[in-house]
């Protein structure tokens, strides 16, 4: 792949490494915070993220079993998590090449409708499903998301880039 102008190459990425994030997230998303509607989810924070810059090693398969973990720890609707999981990470597996041209800010503008789309899909099945609307405070949730779209890309990059080498002879 062709790298934009500027952007400097980075290392490979440890599997360990994303295993660890994606467990981290699933465990912030069951932490006991209560009703909070308009918290962000952070495993589809990452699952996105992932799904962006390693769409060969985290796909769809893993956002569903992701989204059954999910959905048993909530007790909600089984597949409900899964289904606006996947759809999540089908989405950034399709736009991956073309988002990755973009700023880090102009990214988090381009990945704000999948994370409306995903919560009104999760949204809608619980609707269906005989649930309660939870408050025109749920559609805070994916601005949030999508806010900390930069922040999650410096912190989930960090160990990628490489260290300033002080052979100036290297071409790479």
């Amino acid at each position: 792949m062709i790298m934009p102008r500027g952007e400097p190459l980075l290392l490979p990425v440890n599997p360990v490494f994303i295993a660890a994030s994606l467990a981290a997230g699933l465990a912030i998303n069951m932490l006991p915070l209560g009703r909070i509607v308009w918290a962000p989810d952070v495993l589809m924070l990452l699952l996105v993220f992932w799904g962006v810059h390693q769409p060969a090693r985290i796909g769809m398969g893993v956002a569903f079993f992701l989204g059954l973990c999910m959905d048993v720890s909530q007790s909600a609707l089984l597949g409900q998590h899964a289904l606006s999981y996947t759809v999540l990470s089908f989405g950034a597996i399709a736009i991956h090449r073309r988002l990755l041209w973009f700023s880090v800010p102009s990214q988090a503008l381009q990945v704000l409708p999948l994370f409306v789309l995903a919560h009104a899909v999760e949204l809608l099945l619980r609707m269906v499903a005989g649930g309660i609307f939870p408050g025109l405070w749920s559609f805070l949730a994916p601005v949030l998301e999508a806010l900390l779209w930069p922040l999650a890309s410096w912190v989930l990059l960090a160990p990628q880039r490489r260290p300033p080498d002080s052979d100036q002879n290297r071409p790479l």
